[in-house]
């Protein structure tokens, strides 16, 4: 890049024509005085004017988003009976507040816009039923962000569905589960009086919608979503992946050899490197809106601004929607992010799924050009490096009340199926100490996992499957099948846990007088983020006004296989309902995908001036 086009990109960086008005109204309410400023968060949250009043002993705030979590740290330290008297201090919905109009404002409106002033007697009825319910089983009112999380609000079907789920949580569950949701009607309040709008968030929201249409049969008629590799349902998610990069701005835009959808966004000098981003469109059966995709349409959502405001960057930007990850149709996983590492096994082609079609023939159905396929390896030499933003598919940020965390490192795993061989006797007359119970060593074994991740933190270990093959009540187990799978931050840590299980399964196989059987099935290699492009997101983030949370990535995801020939780093961004992903429950706020755009975009600002200097 010549310098005058360098300056030039720079102009454009940093040219802001107006001062947004949530900008404007968060200077007046950082310069007012005490009272003045209390007036201006009155009402964010219901009738507890002492939220507003600590956290503004934290001014200056850099950001609306710093505000709203500062609000929200405020609660989280307060004690117990102070966050109960919060809860409380919120109406039932459609209960006996709203029919004697004595509501808040704020609180008339939301439930009005949820459509809760017009239940028919039926729902009324099954409401004041389940209100009931859960108050005399949790004292305390039943609290949900009936305007959702796109803000425009939910369908009372919704709203009673999500109230008869959460009626049977622990009790510690759902004061945490209410005080989240408190939090999210504070944040759409506090967008109203600062008159903020998450236009890029609720585009990409939309877009989530727009692509969620495409499910298979068996699925589809249930409204349930399930996307796999090369289904029709699959094939329709490409076409319209590409017509979007296509409209959004891209140069350059294609479907590859084994149904990635690239697009290709120049940057400001013929032959600049490029950065590589994306994530997988292909879903798991009955699958959450946001696994994977998300990492598609925020960048997409970047790109489209680039374009709108004819910007070009000192690098290209390069985002892959990858075909497959998920392993649900086929055997293999990681089909797309394989095929840019090179590291395409032809023996895959030979799978069969389970209807008997190979790989090869749902390929060639496709029109896809198998012999093209060694050609999609990526030249690192071409690239900066690759980043992704991904759901985080688990209850850390949730929990912390943080809508965005840096990624660490992605796990590294390791896989074992295994069985306890023992003797089958009669559960009557065999004595105690004369047992050798296959199903209690797996018990035994299943708790020394939970004590023995521990120790470590950030490592965790399931036994996912436990089975007594051909068991009876009456009969004491003589075989008990289990799998482990074992995973941490870096394959030491890994190595250190898995070497500890498996003496913990001859200790007790010996002490028990059991054989068994075990055998490795999978070993996964720790992908750690690479310190500089950790650092450019822990950078983006602080820009937002926000903490900076370091949590490590428990499950695999396509930076794992880019990680083989790029540096590679994370973002990932919070999930309601405790961060439960590859459910329908998943979900995520238009406003913190917006959050999402906006570290992706301040990420890129930072790279370019990098590039510049």
């Amino acid at each position: 890049m010549g310098q005058e086009d360098g300056k030039k990109w720079a102009a454009a960086a940093h040219s802001q024509p107006t001062t947004p008005k949530s900008d404007r109204l968060l200077d007046q309410l950082n310069a007012a005085p005490e009272p003045e400023a209390l007036q201006m968060l009155a009402g964010i949250y219901e009738h507890s004017p002492w939220i507003a009043a600590a956290a503004l002993h934290q001014r200056p705030f850099e950001s609306l988003a710093q505000l709203k979590y500062a609000m929200a740290e405020v609660v989280t330290c307060a004690d117990t009976d102070a966050q109960l008297a919060l809860i409380r201090a919120h109406p039932e919905l459609a209960g006996k507040a709203a029919i004697a109009q004595s509501l808040t404002a704020e609180s008339a409106q939301e439930q009005n816009q949820a459509g809760l002033t017009a239940c028919t007697p039926q729902e009324f009825a099954r409401l004041h039923e389940l209100n009931t319910a859960y108050n005399a089983r949790f004292g305390f009112p039943f609290i949900l962000a009936v305007r959702g999380p796109r803000g425009t609000g939910l369908q009372r079907a919704q709203i009673i569905d999500t109230l008869a789920r959460r009626l049977h949580q622990h009790p510690d569950a759902e004061r945490a589960e209410a005080l989240r949701n408190i939090h999210r009607i504070a944040e759409l309040r506090l967008n109203d009086k600062f008159g903020f709008t998450p236009a890029l968030g609720n585009m990409v929201w939309d877009w989530h919608e727009q692509l969620a249409r495409h499910s298979e049969p068996g699925f589809a008629e249930h409204g349930q979503l399930c996307v796999t590799y090369l289904s029709d349902a699959h094939r329709a998610c490409a076409a319209e992946l590409h017509a979007l990069m296509q409209t959004s701005g891209f140069d350059a835009v294609h479907i590859d050899a084994v149904g990635n959808v690239v697009g290709r966004y120049h940057g400001a000098t013929p032959g600049a490197r490029a950065l590589l981003t994306g994530s997988h469109y292909d879903t798991v059966r009955n699958a959450g809106k946001y696994d994977g995709r998300l990492g598609i349409f925020v960048p997409i959502a970047c790109v489209r601004e680039l374009a709108r405001t004819g910007r070009r960057l000192p690098f290209a930007l390069e985002v892959v929607a990858f075909a497959e990850e998920e392993g649900q149709r086929f055997a293999a996983t990681f089909l797309g992010s394989s095929a840019l590492v090179g590291d395409f096994d032809p023996a895959w082609l030979d799978q069969r799924d389970a209807a008997g079609i190979t790989l090869r023939a749902a390929m060639q159905r496709a029109d896809l050009r198998i012999e093209d396929i060694p050609s999609l390896r990526r030249d690192p030499a071409q690239y900066l490096g690759f980043v992704e933003v991904h759901i985080e598919q688990g209850p850390v940020l949730c929990e912390l009340n943080l809508p965005l965390g840096v990624v660490s490192a992605i796990n590294g795993s390791v896989r074992y199926l295994g069985e306890f061989i023992g003797e089958a006797s009669h559960a009557g007359t065999t004595p105690m100490n004369r047992r050798r119970d296959a199903a209690c060593a797996a018990a035994e074994l299943a708790l020394y996992l939970e004590q023995r991740a521990a120790q470590d933190g950030d490592s965790v270990a399931t036994m996912g499957q436990l089975g007594v093959p051909q068991g009876s009540v009456n009969v004491v187990p003589g075989r008990c099948s289990f799998s482990l799978d074992l995973r941490a931050p870096s394959d030491a840590q890994r190595d250190r846990m898995a070497a500890d299980v498996l003496a913990q399964v001859e200790r007790i196989a010996t002490r028990r007088g059991l054989q068994y059987a075990l055998q490795e099935t999978l070993r996964a290699a720790a992908a750690p983020s690479a310190p500089a492009w950790q650092r450019r997101w822990e950078a983006a983030v602080q820009a937002l006004g926000l903490p900076v949370q370091r949590l490590p990535s428990g499950a695999g995801h396509d930076a794992m296989k880019l990680h083989q020939i790029l540096p590679q780093a994370m973002l990932f961004v919070r999930g309601e309902n405790g961060g439960i992903s590859h459910n329908p429950l998943e979900s995520t706020t238009s406003d913190d995908m917006e959050l999402a755009v906006r570290a992706l975009q301040k990420l890129l600002e930072n790279l370019a001036r990098e590039i510049l200097v």
